[in-house]
């Protein structure tokens, strides 16, 4: 999340630092009211030394949690191995790539207008779908080290708010793409869900807004439903998270129901979200980006759902 919000966040970060306690409660009395029981599983605070690290917006794990790739807002892609304790709680990343986004021609992004990479999926094929702000677009990578291929955009690209852009992205089994704008200039309306099913785009739901939360990550589960993580942000007061989750079917969208909303000063800057199962249930990973400060860290949050 580069730009003329940077000052702020900072702001926001010294209080989180100064304010926030480790340890988030054990489950969330707001997904009571959907059915579903959530529980909190842990956060492991992820460290790195090289330059690159850090701003990570997306993540993607695969099937049973041990694999993951992660996306960072300066245009960097790194991927290696989870390690678990008995209990399937994180107690290290080990980092076996690292790779460089590049444009259709071969040349590697550089971090800001061109690079400012906020949206990862993966179908199953294997390839990376990304979608940028700055220059509002979503992307194709074969493989990490690929050349970019272009995927025309959607009309309703070009209404992007700058640095509110793309910032959720998913990938259905079928290899429809899903991506939602941060903001949207009908906020009334709620948030349109973009979907393009071949090579046709469509608009075919709209998620409505609740309060002042806003879309920054999506996965689709293996349950078939839209999870969709939002962020609210209070200035010193940090952050807040919340995942909301919908049934979809051709071009309905269930009403939604909130699984998770946290307090501020809970978490750090959620902005990624990777949906897997266990044989306990759904189990939810999210990334935080540390904007490159100091006073932020990227942790990696987990909650399992069971139903």
């Amino acid at each position: 999340m580069p730009g003329p919000r940077r000052a702020l966040i900072a702001a926001a970060a010294v209080g989180a630092a100064m304010l926030a306690g480790p340890a988030p409660p054990s489950a969330n009395a707001a997904a009571a009211a959907s059915g579903a029981v959530v529980d909190y599983l842990g956060t492991y605070v992820w460290r790195g030394l090289d330059d690159d690290f850090g701003g990570f917006s997306g993540i993607e794990l695969d099937a049973d949690g041990r694999r993951y790739t992660a996306l960072s807002d300066r245009g960097t892609v790194r991927w290696g191995s989870v390690d678990r304790d008995g209990q399937g709680r994180i107690r290290g990343l080990t980092t076996a790539g690292t790779a460089r986004l590049q444009d259709s021609g071969g040349r590697k992004l550089r971090a800001g207008y061109l690079g400012d990479a906020e949206g990862l999926a993966i179908d199953a094929q294997g390839r990376l779908f990304v979608s940028f702000e700055g220059l509002d677009r979503i992307a194709r990578f074969d493989t990490p080290d690929s050349p970019a291929v272009r995927i025309p955009p959607a009309r309703e690209f070009a209404r992007m708010r700058p640095n509110a852009g793309l910032e959720a992205l998913a990938v259905t089994p079928g290899g429809d793409i899903l991506t939602i704008p941060e903001s949207w200039d009908d906020d009334d309306e709620g948030f349109p869900v973009l979907r393009r099913s071949g090579n046709e785009w469509s608009v075919p739901f709209r998620i409505p807004r609740l309060g002042s939360f806003v879309p920054v990550g999506a996965d689709v589960g293996p349950d078939g439903r839209l999870y969709l993580l939002e962020r609210a942000f209070k200035g010193v007061r940090g952050f807040a998270s919340r995942v909301r989750r919908f049934d979809m079917t051709g071009a309905t969208l269930s009403a939604g129901e909130v699984l998770i909303e946290t307090g501020f000063l809970r978490h750090d800057n959620l902005e990624g979200i990777a949906v897997w199962q266990d044989a306990q249930g759904i189990r939810l990973t999210m990334i935080s980006d540390d904007n490159f400060l100091f006073v932020q860290r990227t942790e990696l949050v987990e909650y399992r759902v069971r139903d």
